[in-house]
């Protein structure tokens, strides 16, 4: 069986920033991990969690860590999605970078009979904010101020993001050829 998720980055719009997934049933949630990272083009440089309705709601699946104390966290190498995502409609919800806690909105869209070995990103929109850029907050303070070449840290905030004098930066620009590419690899 295949799922066909729809991951939605929550408190984000103007525009939204969303990934439509097709992903084999078997995969375990390091593996979605991964896909999601390369659909939204994350660089997969931090902690994570999946739940049912966000920070620590039980159960919560990531990576264990012994300094944790007794919260419970199941290791995501060893949970299949199919343990989980049972129902369409379903939501649970992923958290990227425990610091900017980027909380995204997964909604088991379609469940098919289709045999899939790998994920696809079948559509999307909105530009993937950059890491380390300060969470919903951040990025909307970013957009403001790349909308706005007066502004007095748009040369600063261009040169932190790696833009050249002719590059901008595009909060609506979604590349799907470049998704399909990079979740393939996955």
């Amino acid at each position: 069986m295949a799922f066909q998720f729809k991951v939605q980055l929550k408190d984000i719009d103007d525009p939204p920033v969303w990934r439509r997934l097709s992903v084999p049933d078997q995969f375990s949630f390091l593996r979605f991990h991964k896909v999601i990272q390369a659909a939204f083009g994350w660089e997969n440089r931090h902690l994570f969690q999946f739940s049912p309705t966000g920070f620590n709601s039980d159960p919560i699946i990531g990576i264990p860590d012994p300094d944790w104390g007794e919260m419970s966290v199941l290791d995501s190498k060893k949970i299949k999605l199919n343990k989980i995502f049972t129902t369409r409609e379903q939501e649970f919800t992923y958290t990227y970078d425990l610091g900017d806690d980027w909380v995204h909105t997964i909604l088991l869209e379609e469940i098919t009979g289709e045999k899939l070995l790998r994920a696809d990103c079948i559509a999307g929109q909105g530009n993937c904010p950059p890491e380390d850029c300060g969470g919903s907050r951040g990025y909307t303070s970013l957009k403001e101020i790349m909308n706005d070449p007066k502004h007095p840290e748009y040369s600063e905030m261009k040169e932190w993001l790696g833009l050249s004098r002719v590059k901008n930066w595009d909060a609506g620009h979604f590349s799907l050829d470049r998704a399909h590419y990079t979740v393939g690899r996955m």
